[in-house]
């Protein structure tokens, strides 16, 4: 059996589709536009493309992008500022720090000072209790990290067609950051999953992670998930995003892999993420979607179904 891989791609483009739909549908019915701010400091160059690639989705989906780029010495009261600024302006309805910040910065100050209602990225921690709360909808509702709604999307277009929902599934996550593994727990928590957290400290990870339906590795461990972990006919997520040499492409190249030995998984699970492709595109959309749903909450605007 060789498993079905999901395509992050086409179902990313999909709901920027929808995205797009309904902020033309709000722009005609309201007269206004969702804005996303992104703030990037320093020169760093991956986060460079990412903020480049945000800023390409967020006006493809019919929104206001604004970029602001702070150079590598900003000192952290400025950047502060800089955010207190753009939680005070009616025209910016979600916040974006690119992380990771200068060694001057502490990304948690950032991520205390952002509006909880504007905080896009869903690491302020009113936005994190809320989830663990299970408050996701309304207008107090939590906004979530976007890799982690990416990756229960996923799951959920894949999975979804064939039972109906999540219910019921054992999903194993493998990782505790609080931008992944702790909310995409809480997310499939909310999907009525049994959850086990899991780490790279768990003893005999593999047989935990024998026991899933639904494996979701966000541990940052190039292919430590190997195809004898997987359960046969699982469901892969695979969240990683690991450079590593690849010296068949010539001296000092690289290649992406996941969390997962892609290759050994693929014999055994039904479905499975691939890297680069998989739940990296994911992530802008759920960006874009967070923006908009940030937007019909500050506005009072009935939240589309995307």
């Amino acid at each position: 059996m060789t498993a079905q891989k999901i395509d992050g791609k086409d179902i990313a483009a999909a709901l920027r589709g929808r995205i797009g739909t309904a902020v033309a549908a709000l722009q005609k019915q309201h007269g206004k536009t969702p804005g996303l701010a992104v703030v990037l400091v320093g020169e760093d160059a991956a986060s460079q493309v990412y903020v480049k690639n945000k800023g390409i989705a967020t006006k493809e989906a019919g929104m206001t992008s604004l970029e602001f780029r702070l150079p590598e010495d900003t000192p952290e009261a400025e950047l502060l500022d800089k955010v207190r600024a753009l939680n005070a302006d009616p025209a910016v309805n979600g916040i974006l720090v690119q992380f990771p910040v200068p060694d001057q910065i502490s990304q948690q100050k950032i991520i205390d000072t952002i509006d909880p209602s504007k905080d896009v990225d869903g690491l302020n921690p009113a936005n994190a209790g809320r989830l663990v709360s299970g408050l996701i909808d309304g207008k107090k509702g939590a906004l979530t990290p976007c890799t982690p709604l990416g990756s229960v999307i996923l799951a959920k277009e894949t999975l979804a067609k064939k039972g109906g929902d999540l219910t019921g599934k054992h999903a194993v996550v493998i990782g505790r950051s609080n931008l992944v593994g702790k909310p995409v727990a809480q997310l499939l928590l909310n999907e009525n999953c049994t959850v086990t957290m899991a780490h790279s400290r768990t003893v005999d990870l593999p047989a935990v992670c024998r026991q899933a339906d639904i494996l979701v590795a966000a541990v940052g461990i190039p292919e430590m998930v190997r195809g004898d972990w997987v359960k046969p006919g699982a469901c892969v997520i695979d969240v990683g995003i690991n450079r590593i040499d690849a010296p068949e492409k010539g001296e000092g190249k690289i290649r992406l892999v996941g969390d997962v030995a892609y290759a050994e998984a693929a014999e055994i699970a039904a479905h499975i993420t691939p890297v680069p492709g998989g739940v990296g595109p994911m992530t802008i959309a759920c960006l874009l979607r967070n923006t908009l749903t940030a937007f019909c909450r500050q506005n009072g605007f009935e939240e589309p179904e995307v």
